[in-house]
C-alpha cells in the first residue's frame, strides 16, 4: 500500500487561490497544506509515499513550479534517501518504471 500525495491545491478543495488575482506560491502551498503531507508521510512512512502532480486540474489555483518547490519544502526535512522515495522511488517500483 502506498499514498500519492498531490491533489489538495484543487479549486473544489476550499483555498480559493482560484478566484485570486494572483496564483498561490509555493510557501502558501505549505502554510496551509503542509500538514495534510507531512501527516501522510508520517503515517505510511516516506517509502510509501509518491508525491504527484495533479495538473492541469490544480492550474487554477497555482503554477506547476509553485507546487514541485512546495513539495522539496515539504520534504527538506526528511533524508536523501526518503527524498529519493517520495519523489521517484516508490513511483518507479510501484509502477514497475
Amino acid at each position: 500500500m502506498v499514498a500519492k500525495l498531490g491533489g489538495l491545491a484543487m479549486p473544489d478543495n476550499g483555498f480559493g487561490w482560484d478566484r485570486r488575482a494572483l496564483p498561490a506560491n509555493s510557501d502558501e502551498l505549505v502554510e496551509a497544506q503542509g500538514r495534510y503531507y507531512r501527516h501522510t508521510i508520517e503515517c505510511f512512512g516516506p517509502q510509501r509515499c509518491m508525491f504527484e502532480s495533479n495538473f492541469p486540474l490544480d492550474r487554477r489555483s497555482l503554477p506547476y513550479g509553485s507546487y514541485w518547490n512546495a513539495m522539496k519544502k515539504i520534504a527538506k526535512r526528511y533524508s536523501a534517501a526518503e527524498q529519493e522515495a517520495m519523489f521517484w522511488g516508490a513511483a518507479a517500483r510501484v509502477y514497475r518504471v
